[in-house]
C-alpha cells in the first residue's frame, strides 16, 4: 500500500511532496480509529538516564521548526530530533535543493539550515508541551549557528538557542557537521568544539534539570579527525555522538547516473549508500569508547537497523528510509532489543 502511495508522491519535487505528504496527514488522523494503526506495544530503553518507550528516533530535517509534533507523535517515534534551529530565522539555499536518488534509495540535499527560527520553534513547541504534558515521545533539539554567524563567533548562536530551549528539551544535540552551511564542518576540529561544548557544559551545570548533550558528525571525518573527537568526549565529558550525518563522497553511489547527480549540484548524500560507512564509524567509535552513540545512515529495514546495533549503536535514527519504506518501518526498528 505504501508503495502505491509513495509513487504519487513522488510525482511531486521532494521538497514539495514532504510538506503535502504531512499537511494531509494532519488532517487524516483526524479520522476516528486511525491513530491505532500505528500503535505498537512499547520496548522501553534507558539511555542517559532517559527513558524512551522505543529506540526508533527521526532524525533532524524531517521537523526544522516543530510544525508536525502531533503527528510524528501519532507515528509513535520513541524519540524525534527538530531542527535544525539556529538564532535568528534563515530561508536556506535557494532552490531546488532536495533530490532523490531513487535507484540508489538515496536523497541529495543542500538545505542550509532552512529555520523559522528560535522564536518560532520555542512558540510551537510550548504550545506541544501544554496540550501533550505526559508525552511519550522524547524530544531532542538539533542546534546551529546561522550562515552570517562567523565561524569565531560560533559559540554565541549554540548557546542562545541552548539557554533560550532548555526548560522545553529532553536531549540536545549540537551539528556542526553538515555540508550544506560554509566552514560549518571546520567547528569539528577539537580547539573549535572544546569553546561551544564547554560554554555548554557550563550552563548545563547550573540548571535544575539535566539534561545529555551530544554532537552530531560527519562520515566523511578521517580517522585522526575521529579521534580527536574521542579524546575531547573522553576529556570532557558529554554524552556522546550521533554518527552520522550526511556524506560528500559521491563514490558512495553505485547505481545513480553519475552526469545525472553531478548536474544536481552540491549537497549531502543521505540514505541506504551510507550504512556501511556509518556502521564502520560507529564500531570504530565503541571500540575506543562507551559513550552513547545515536546510530543514523541507511536504515530502510529491520536488517539494516540491527546491523546498526550490532555495530555499537544505542538507540537509532531514520530519515530517508523513513521515505521510501514508509511509516511501518518505524514499529520494525522499534521492537528491536
Amino acid at each position: 500500500m505504501y508503495t502505491i502511495i509513495r509513487s504519487f508522491f513522488f510525482l511531486f519535487p521532494a521538497e514539495k511532496a514532504h510538506l503535502i505528504t504531512m499537511t494531509l496527514f494532519k488532517y487524516i488522523i483526524k479520522i476516528p480509529l486511525i491513530s491505532y494503526l500505528f500503535r505498537f506495544e512499547d520496548n522501553p530503553t534507558t539511555v542517559d538516564k532517559i527513558t524512551y518507550k522505543n529506540k526508533a528516533g527521526l532524525a533532524a530535517g524531517f521537523d526544522k521548526d516543530g510544525k508536525f509534533l502531533h503527528e510524528l507523535y501519532t507515528l509513535n517515534f520513541g524519540f524525534i530530533e527538530i531542527g535544525t534551529v539556529t538564532p535568528k530565522p534563515q530561508d536556506g539555499n535557494p532552490k531546488p535543493r532536495l533530490f532523490r536518488l531513487k535507484k540508489d534509495n538515496a536523497l541529495l540535499n543542500r538545505m542550509g539550515f532552512n529555520n523559522e527560527g528560535l522564536k518560532s520553534l520555542k512558540i510551537r513547541l510550548q504550545n506541544f508541551r501544554n496540550k501533550q504534558p505526559s508525552c511519550s515521545m522524547k524530544i531532542g533539539i538539533n542546534i546551529g549557528k546561522n550562515k552570517m554567524t562567523p565561524n569565531e563567533n560560533a559559540v554565541d548562536d549554540y548557546v542562545r538557542c541552548y539557554q533560550e530551549l532548555y526548560e522545553l528539551a529532553d536531549f540536545f544535540i549540537v551539528n556542526v557537521s553538515s555540508p550544506n552551511t560554509p566552514n560549518l564542518r571546520e567547528l569539528q576540529n577539537k580547539n573549535e568544539l572544546l569553546k561551544i561544548l564547554n560554554a555548554l557544559l557550563a550552563i548545563r551545570a547550573k540548571q535544575k534539570n539535566w539534561k545529555p548533550l551530544y554532537l552530531k558528525i560527519a562520515p566523511d571525518l578521517t580517522q585522526s579527525q575521529l579521534d580527536e573527537i574521542i579524546d575531547l568526549q573522553h576529556e570532557i565529558k558529554f554524552e556522546g555522538l550521533v554518527a552520522t550525518n550526511t556524506s560528500i563522497d559521491r563514490k558512495l553511489l553505485k547505481k545513480s547516473d553519475p552526469d545525472i547527480v553531478n548536474a544536481l549540484g552540491n549537497g549531502g548524500i543521505s540514505g541506504k549508500v551510507i550504512l556501511d560507512t556509518s556502521n564502520a564509524m560507529i564500531r570504530y567509535i565503541r571500540d575506543k569508547s562507551k559513550m552513547t552513540i545515536i546510530g543514523v545512515g541507511g536504515i530502510d529495514d529491520e536488517v539494516s537497523a540491527q546491523s546498526k546495533l550490532d555495530a555499537g549503536a544505542d538507540l537509532l535514527e531514520i530519515y530517508t528510509g523513513f521515505v521510501y519504506s514508509g511509516p511501518r518501518l518505524i514499529k520494525k526498528i522499534g521492537l528491536l532489543n
